[in-house]
């Protein structure tokens, strides 16, 4: 996280993640990240990136957004490497950083390939 935040501190809420506590194939995990920002040029999310704390690469995602994306929210499907937390960690246009995680019980792991 340290990478990405520049050493930065994160702090804990305004980030939302929504996943299914119980996914039969981590080949095709939904996930769904929510910041709560008014998005105005003033006061916006610059960046949501997505974690993964088992997958050989735990960087999964980024996505830019700003004040024109209207909303905070990035809808998508992640491979998970088994059972794990999956944190979010949001970049904002006063420089702060905030984070918000889930834990996913995955039956079928994927990502056994990568290296």
């Amino acid at each position: 996280m340290r990478q990405i935040t520049g050493g930065a501190a994160v702090a804990t809420g305004r980030v939302t993640v929504d996943t299914p506590r119980l996914a039969d194939n981590g080949h095709s995990v939904p996930l769904s990240v929510r910041v709560a920002s008014p998005m105005t040029p003033a006061d916006h999310v610059r960046s949501i990136t997505l974690l993964s704390e088992r997958n050989p690469r735990p960087v999964m995602a980024t996505f830019h957004l700003g004040p024109k994306s209207g909303r905070a929210q990035v809808t998508t499907r992640v491979r998970l490497n088994g059972s794990q937390r999956v944190r979010a960690v949001a970049q904002l246009s006063d420089g702060s950083w905030w984070s918000g995680d889930a834990e996913v019980e995955v039956t079928e792991s994927a990502c056994l390939d990568a290296t």
